[in-house]
């Protein structure tokens, strides 16, 4: 993500005036969504119709085992997921247009936590999580479901968890972009012992910005709760995007003034 800074003439009575241009480069920023588990890329498209509305180019999908391919939900693992979302992130870098270097992954709950994992795989600036889940790190290879009939799930994410013992806290810890991390006050299913251990493990991210939505269920069911998260969403997000590339304009006059004779 550049600005280009180009000098002109303007002609005038005769004279020529001494003009400078500075624009926006030609690529955007890619923003590429991940839902949660037993959802679909609906749930992001009104999100993603506002993100575009910031000039960037976003992408929803789907992860297998899900929506036309629900048929597979009882034998999809994560580790088949997250190649999911590697070749989604590789199909959205692929788009003309898209700088790769500012690229935001959004995840809700299922979603939070394979995009906290796929930091490790692929170059992430932005990640934005609400509500990412938290699973134990043995039956990486297994059917996803099993793992929520684990009955000792919920007490795993109550827990307080150190990054060195879980893959996507240890994934969270090594991250140093801007994050954004979302959570549901009364959500029975992730619980807020998780948003805990996901904010003490992006200690070294370069902005943590924490929101909890007050009252809200792990599904933001109350309309109003959903219009809160997209919110916070578009607000985080017009502050990274576009405080980067005024950040770069600023960049690119401050190394243009420098080469003025004096």
């Amino acid at each position: 993500m550049e600005a280009r800074l180009s000098t002109l003439e303007i002609p005038v009575d005769g004279d020529r005036l001494d003009a400078t241009l500075l624009a926006p480069a030609p690529l955007l920023p890619g923003i590429l969504f991940v839902h949660g588990w037993g959802g679909h890329q609906q749930h992001n498209l009104v999100r993603a119709r506002e993100a575009v509305g910031l000039g960037c180019i976003c992408m929803t999908f789907d992860l297998r085992g899900h929506a036309h391919d629900a048929a597979r939900r009882q034998t999809v693992s994560r580790a088949q997921n997250l190649d999911d979302l590697l070749a989604a992130y590789d199909r959205l870098v692929a788009v003309p247009g898209v700088d790769p270097d500012a690229i935001a992954v959004v995840g809700i709950s299922y979603g939070g936590y394979l995009a906290a994992i796929l930091t490790t795989r692929r170059r992430v600036r932005w990640l934005a999580l609400r509500s990412p889940a938290l699973y134990p790190d043995p039956g990486w290879e297994a059917p996803k479901t099993a793992l929520n009939a684990d009955p000792g799930l919920l007490a795993f994410r109550e827990s307080a968890i150190a990054p060195r013992d879980n893959l996507a806290l240890r994934a969270a810890a090594e991250f140093d972009g801007d994050v954004l991390l979302v959570a549901a006050e009364r959500d029975t299913i992730v619980p807020l012992q998780v948003h805990r251990n996901f904010e003490a493990a992006f200690a070294g991210a370069r902005s943590l910005t924490t929101r909890v939505i007050r009252g809200a269920d792990h599904a933001l069911t109350e309309k109003r709760h959903q219009l809160q998260y997209t919110g916070h969403l578009i607000d985080w997000l017009t502050d990274v995007v576009l405080g980067a590339r005024e950040d770069l304009a600023r960049d690119v006059v401050a190394r243009q003034k420098a080469l003025r004779p004096r």
